[in-house]
């Protein structure tokens, strides 16, 4: 049996202990949880000293693909514990890892292959580099990107943070961490280093908090803990984190930028409700990952504080001429978790120690209480969604590129100000496409603004303040063609999709991680939105709506997209069945023709979209209630808009469908008062539909059975389909209730991912439709054949102006369906055609007015926000 003495034998006596060497000593403690099974520490520890062996006792540089697997945790260890220094990068990122190793010439590489199998390229037996003795670990400062400047860490520097970090959060060998963060990221390896050093086990996953199977594996695997940064905390709102069953959880923790005080109070009172604490910390690489941590019991009364420095740290405040005040200063931290220094270039391997305290570049104060806080940054470099950037380099970028330009750093944003040329116009775009391309940023976080000359103090210095408030310029329509004049499928990038999407869906909060599903979208705004999109890229998958903007735009159509200028296209079958649904309604009631069965299968249809637009598994519950509730208001807020107008000057309505009521209220035996039976049993089951999702336990049954849910649904609808209980004699059953079993059937068709599922709904469907309009069997097959149609073929060929008056008629066919009563009587007398004609135009003039008017009403009241948030700033 292997002990920590003689693990690596060939190690000499004076290599500092680390934890990597002392893996033996827990013996049959459980140190690795996977999917597939477990891995005691005293298996770890030969795994490691097998590949030590295979590393050999001749320091090398290795640098290491990183990855949270067994196989990459291990060859970490395993180069740890045997003196060879690991240049640790983002397995994830293949241009990171090309220029890092083009860079530092690394004596081995490690990394999976396409097989997923770990591969070790030993360059040469004996190092090329001179590597300092105390020199262990090197990581990227961004944790990301390729960049060559790396943070120089030692032996020491690992074991102390280690033993810090294990100190504060008192881990003990009981404890269980999830690894929610990849290794290569400072904070990630720390909650490794951390936990083997105290003995305790690792939940090793790759998989995402917004997955249901992860907190299966943590629930399965006993997990107390896992670590969080800003961007995890929205995930967690999105899965229903705070209604999680999770007994074991003791607590979280939160790094890797600010948290807004209003969440960590949020979650700080959660943990207190639900038994455990949130600690929020603060570091950086250069820190070894932790430099202070703010108590538990604290969080909620101080949650803007970073806490108090680690055990074995402390601070002090250096003044600073832009921060004048005995109160704040930039924030100087000591402690030996402080890095040796950086490494720009393979030489400075051999360096020692070139930095004894770490000037953080944040300008802080301490409370009365004795905590500190971050009120400001004392450089220009600015942290972008995690990346640490200097706007400084990025002029110089731009310089190199052609751009004249000024850089600072807003929020969560870079702006950039670049001059127009005389008589020209800036390249907007290509200034964005330079910053992304080169630092890994989203567009999003990119603002860049065309302005005459450069904003300048009267000294003649750059006015940074100046360009922080410069003013975002009025988002381009989509219609319009770039300065070069080529054709907007051509010049359609992410930056430009994000600008479609924010056109037609009428937001402002647009990302390249955004979807259809995630900003909102309903059925009126899908139409519109499929066709220009399968228009401008040519292709559009089947789960578009559901896929992000940059997923959207990198993806690869599944044929040839049709030639310049071709006509050929393809039609969605929902969009089709919409539009060919309403030309068979108005058709039907003018007498044109005798085709019935549109309105019905328009529940199935409307079914269909509310589970493929409202129930996006990553949102929250209460964001899918929010969703809901706007589509009803889409509805209702137009249709009582029309009866309005109408009632005054008719005697075909009474006050019941003002309130859209008189299915319930009657009178039953009124015949034109029925006209809007369909409105009113749409809007019923919407109702009745949003509020069942709004139950955290209905919520929770449909997140892990998304198809045996609206299956169970429809089979319970059976009993007013078929009156099973007599109801139907004794009262007058509503449509709603009456017809609400084809709704969730459409709700399962399209839940069915699998032919097993397709076949099922299928059969409920042919089996339940027939003979639910006694008499009618063409009714019936109509629905049935639309049913059938919808859930086994998604697109149909079709033709650009096949495309353009489908895609007119599915977004419009709401406000047909309203206004055509009044509108058709007025023509029918004279001729049947020209008043289905002047029905259906009517129909889409009213459509398009209440879009427009919905969209000015929306950017007034967000002009209002605006305004009043910017009266309460100031």
């Amino acid at each position: 049996m292997l002990t920590p003495s003689d693990l690596l034998p060939g190690i000499p006596d004076a290599t500092p202990p680390l934890f990597a060497r002392r893996l033996a000593a827990y013996g049959d403690r459980t140190a690795l949880l996977t999917d597939g099974g477990e891995l005691s520490y005293r298996a770890l520890a030969e795994k490691v000293a097998r590949t030590a062996a295979r590393l050999g006792t001749r320091r090398r540089l290795v640098l290491l693909a990183g990855a949270n697997t067994a196989d990459v945790l291990v060859t970490y260890l395993a180069a740890l514990a045997a003196g060879h220094p690991v240049l640790l990068v983002p397995g994830d990122n293949e241009e990171a890892v090309r220029s890092l190793t083009a860079a530092y010439d690394p004596d081995v590489v490690v990394g999976a292959d396409r097989s997923g199998q770990l591969r070790f390229d030993e360059r040469r037996a004996v190092s090329a580099h001179e590597l300092h003795p105390d020199l262990a670990l090197l990581l990227s400062t961004s944790g990301s990107t390729g960049s060559p400047k790396l943070v120089r860490l030692s032996y020491d520097n690992l074991q102390a943070n280690a033993e810090s970090i294990a100190t504060y959060l008192d881990i003990g060998e009981d404890d269980r961490a999830a690894t929610t963060l990849p290794l290569h990221y400072c904070y990630g390896l720390s909650v490794i280093n951390s936990h083997l050093l105290r003995g305790a086990g690792l939940v090793l996953t790759d998989l995402s908090v917004a997955d249901d199977r992860f907190w299966d594996l943590f629930r399965a695997a006993r997990a107390t803990t896992f670590a969080a940064v800003p961007y995890t905390f929205d995930l967690l709102d999105r899965t229903g984190f705070a209604g999680l069953r999770l007994p074991h959880l003791r607590y979280v923790t939160q790094a890797g930028g600010r948290l807004a005080p209003d969440r960590v109070r949020h979650y700080a009172e959660l943990g207190r409700r639900d038994g455990w604490d949130l600690y929020v910390m603060y570091g950086q690489t250069e820190a070894t990952a932790r430099m202070a941590y703010l108590p538990p019991h604290l969080a909620a009364g101080h949650p803007e504080a970073i806490g108090v420095p680690v055990p074995g740290g402390s601070f002090r405040l250096e003044a600073h001429p832009d921060w004048p005040g005995q109160d704040t200063g930039e924030l100087v931290y000591s402690g030996p978790n402080v890095m040796l220094g950086y490494a720009e270039h393979p030489r400075d391997l051999a360096r020692g120690r070139t930095v004894t305290d770490l000037h953080t570049g944040d300008i802080g104060r301490r409370t009365p209480d004795g905590l500190y806080e971050i009120v400001g940054r004392s450089s220009r470099f600015v942290k972008i969604l995690g990346l640490r950037v200097d706007p400084e380099r990025v002029e110089t970028l731009l310089l190199g590129h052609g751009f004249t330009a000024l850089c600072a750093g807003r929020d969560d944003e870079l702006v950039v100000a670049v001059t127009v040329p005389d008589g020209g116009e800036a390249d907007v775009v290509g200034v964005r496409r330079t910053v992304t391309g080169a630092y890994g940023l989203p567009p999003r976080a990119v603002a860049v603004h065309a302005v005459p000359q450069l904003p300048r103090l009267p000294t003649g210095k750059p006015d940074y303040e100046a360009v922080r408030r410069l003013v975002p310029a009025p988002t381009p329509t989509p219609d319009e063609r770039p300065p070069d004049g080529t054709d907007p499928a051509d010049a359609m990038d992410v930056t430009d999709l994000c600008r479609l999407y924010a056109e037609i869906l009428d937001r402002t909060d647009v990302t390249p991680e955004s979807s259809f599903v995630s900003l909102g979208g309903d059925s009126l705004s899908y139409v519109e939105m499929s066709l220009t999109l399968e228009r401008v890229l040519g292709h559009l998958p089947p789960d578009w709506h559901t896929r992000t903007i940059r997923d959207l735009r990198r993806t690869e159509p599944a044929q040839p997209p049709p030639r310049e200028g071709s006509p050929r296209r393809t039609l969605e079958t929902s969009i089709a069945l919409r539009a060919v649904a309403i030309v068979l309604i108005v058709g039907s009631h003018i007498h044109v023709f005798y085709v019935k069965g549109g309105a019905h299968l328009l529940l199935a249809v409307a079914g269909y979209n509310l589970a493929r637009f409202h129930l996006n598994p990553t949102a929250e519950r209460r964001e899918r209630v929010r969703h809901g509730l706007r589509s009803i208001a889409r509805i209702v807020l137009p249709s009582l808009f029309w009866i309005a107008l109408v009632l005054p000057f008719t005697d075909d309505y009474v006050l019941a469908n003002l309130f859209l009521l008189h299915s319930v209220l009657g009178p039953h035996d009124h015949e034109t008062a029925v006209q809007f039976w369909f409105i009113e049993a749409l809007t019923y089951i919407l109702v009745a539909a949003v509020a069942l999702l709004g139950l955290r336990s209905v919520d929770r049954a449909e997140r892990r059975f998304p198809f045996a849910l609206p299956m169970t649904i429809a089979a319970l609808g059976l009993i007013t389909r078929y009156d099973l209980l007599g109801l139907g004699n004794r009262f007058h059953l509503p449509s709603a209730a009456v017809a609400f079993w084809l709704f969730a059937l459409g709700w399962a068709a399209a839940k069915a991912d699998t032919t097993r599922q397709r076949v099922l709904v299928t059969v409920a469907a042919v089996a339940t439709i027939p003979g639910f309009f006694p008499g009618e069997p063409f009714r019936d097959a109509v629905v049935t054949a639309g049913f059938v149609l919808l859930v086994w073929v998604r697109t149909l060929p079709s033709r650009d102006r096949v495309n353009t008056v489908a895609g007119v008629l599915a977004s419009s066919s709401l406000y047909i369906y309203l206004t055509h009563w009044q509108i058709f009587p007025l023509i029918k007398d004279f001729s049947g055609w020209p008043a289905l004609l002047a029905s259906l135009l009517f129909g889409i003039g009213y459509a398009t007015v209440a879009t427009r008017v919905t969209r000015r009403l929306s950017a007034t009241l967000r002009a209002r926000r605006r305004r009043g948030d910017e009266q309460r700033a100031a």
